[in-house]
């Protein structure tokens, strides 16, 4: 089996990026002693010996950390949005095909939009340099694109998660120290 990437997630509370950061270090602590959070030039954030990464919602923060990487992640919340411009604007058309074919539409945007993200920030670019027109997996699993990338999601109440991580080492395991459900395996 692979290197496990952990994910943890809590509330938001006032401060994001704060929260954020916190929680990433708490996180990196139980993974390398004494960890020191920085960040590179384009504000990404780095811990010495561990591939790291943050994304929060209105309500959720989540952070994830592996030894091998890269490492990305992305949560957003299902709440009512309009999201059919976006999606004919950025999604290629087996996407868009996709998703219009699944139960909950909103839930399937999500998941393809949380994959570009996530992948984006395994790749160090974010969604810039096409990450909006980088096909996903649809569903999740391997990125064509970028060959020996997987996206798996994550189960979440309101929530959609995804993480990108090399192939064979996602064997990801969700955390919560502040929230329920309690923790489980992915």
């Amino acid at each position: 089996m692979g290197r496990p990437v952990q994910v943890w997630l809590a509330p938001v509370g006032a401060e994001p990026r704060l929260a954020a950061h916190n929680l990433l270090r708490t996180l990196g602590s139980t993974l390398v002693d004494n960890p020191t959070l920085r960040h590179d030039q384009s504000g990404r954030p780095l811990i010495p010996g561990l591939a790291v990464s943050i994304s929060y919602s209105r309500h959720l923060i989540a952070v994830a950390a592996s030894y091998g990487g890269p490492v990305g992640v992305d949560v957003e919340e299902v709440r009512a949005r309009d999201v059919a411009g976006l999606a004919g604007r950025w999604f290629a058309p087996r996407e868009l095909e996709w998703m219009g074919r699944q139960d909950d539409e909103l839930v399937a945007f999500l998941q393809l939009w949380t994959g570009k993200e996530a992948v984006g920030k395994a790749l160090g670019v974010g969604l810039g340099e096409a990450g909006l027109r980088r096909e996903m997996p649809l569903g999740g699993g391997a990125v064509e694109s970028v060959p020996g990338l997987v996206v798996t999601h994550l189960g979440w109440p309101d929530a959609v998660l995804a993480v990108a991580a090399p192939a064979g080492e996602v064997e990801v395991s969700r955390r919560s120290p502040t929230l329920d459900p309690p923790c489980a395996r992915g």
